[in-house]
């Protein structure tokens, strides 16, 4: 009896199941090689060009497929598999990685196939994204444990997330960027394994006669009739744009500010990805119904003080807490709109709905990108920083100003 109690306290009741279970090994696995290739891609630039426009403009390149196509991705997710869909985005995205590899290690990579494999995998990530975030739904056995497999998956990213960058600067310093990008497309071998080997039962989809277009407009109209779920898009709307490019200028900070090398910037990325670990286990072991909307306001502006603490540091201990801040604060605004958002919305409407969440959260990023960029470009990362962190607190003022209570509990 005590040793089933223990277990149950040890294993989080999501990976219970078999299908969940193979769909987080296999996520883990790639995902290291994705945060790989995210650190190498932006070293890489940054060593090509010296130029933090350029960075914006590759982070707005490799993004910006998200904010026009995810919409109608959304309707597609409801009317097709979306299993047989996410092998096919994780297929695609072993080939740009494989691509970029080669490239690399052959001395061929130059800034401009770097931006047009980065519009290839925003494409790619435009329909990735939003099925990976409906499909969670498909391999929980239990209903009951769905918030808590969307708080362990946010867990399983940001935990790769620390190991990922900080590999990732050792091989850059020690090998190259190349061996990153090798790697990262090995790894898809196992993701790809491991979603061929999840058995999910025949599921007919009710909308799958229905007109597209018609689709399209009720998934729109769905989403902003509601106020609770329309609140959660623009509060996350404001975080996309003013905290989540940060990374794009962080190869700046590491190198002028900081005067460091690629291993640093591996570090600061690690160091937000374990405040982001540290915010994922707290989503999990949290009770879901404590979950609000003055958890999304707490963490913004938690950000906001982050990234004016990390603008205005110039010591690499200081910068690493401050990292850790933003990767805290980071997770608890998109872990907990995430989970309202699929706790309330109607399952025939799913896809659609986080389609747009994916539109809010990714799609407005490459603006963010080239904002940041063009800022950093003329008056420099630290301002920059400042200035973006300012806008966060500001914008947390206002919602909670304005709007009080604007979330349900779910």
């Amino acid at each position: 009896m005590t040793k089933k109690l223990l277990s149950a306290k040890i294993i989080p009741a999501a990976l219970k199941s078999r299908n969940y279970r193979l769909f987080f090994i296999g996520q883990g696995i790639s995902r290291i090689g994705t945060w790989m290739t995210n650190v190498a891609t932006v070293w890489l630039v940054y060593q090509l060009t010296h130029s933090a426009l350029m960075l914006g403009i590759v982070g707005f390149i490799s993004q910006i497929p998200c904010f026009f196509l995810t919409p109608f991705a959304g309707v597609i997710l409801d009317r097709c598999n979306i299993h047989k869909l996410l092998i096919l985005t994780q297929k695609l995205a072993m080939l740009e990685s494989l691509i970029l590899a080669i490239l690399t290690l052959s001395n061929s990579i130059n800034i401009w196939y770097i931006v047009g494999l980065s519009l290839f995998q925003g494409l790619i990530d435009a329909f990735d994204s939003p099925t990976r975030d409906t499909f969670i739904k498909e391999v929980v056995d239990k209903q009951e444990d769905l918030p808590h497999a969307i708080a362990l998956n946010f867990v399983l990213v940001t935990g790769t997330r620390l190991i990922g960058p900080a590999v990732a600067g050792i091989i850059i310093v020690s090998l190259g960027s190349g061996y990153c990008f090798l790697i990262d497309a090995i790894s898809y071998v196992a993701v790809i394994f491991a979603l061929s080997s999840i058995k999910l039962q025949p599921q007919i989809v009710a909308t799958q006669k229905a007109n597209f277009w018609q689709q399209f407009k009720e998934g729109f109209a769905y989403t902003f009739a509601s106020i609770h779920i329309r609140a959660i898009l623009q509060m996350l709307a404001l975080f996309s744009l003013f905290a989540m490019p940060y990374p794009t200028i962080v190869p700046i900070v590491a190198s002028e500010i900081l005067h460091g090398d690629a291993s640093t910037l591996g570090f600061l990325t690690a160091a937000a990805g374990l405040g982001a670990l540290f915010g994922g286990i707290y989503l999990n072991i949290r009770p879901i119904e404590l979950h609000s909307g003055k958890l999304m306001l707490f963490a913004t502006a938690i950000c906001g003080l982050g990234l004016i603490g990390f603008g205005s540091s110039n010591v690499l201990w200081f910068s690493l807490l401050m990292s850790l801040v933003i990767g805290f604060s980071g997770i608890l605004e998109i872990a907990s709109s995430n989970t309202i958002l699929q706790t309330i919305v109607e399952n025939d409407k799913r896809g659609r709905v986080m389609s747009l969440f994916t539109v809010t959260f990714v799609g407005i990023q490459p603006f963010g990108n080239l904002l940041i960029g063009s800022l950093a470009h003329k008056i420099g990362a630290p301002n920059t920083l400042i200035i973006s962190g300012s806008f966060c607190l500001i914008g947390a003022f206002l919602f909670a100003k304005h709007f009080p209570s604007w979330i349900p509990k779910p």
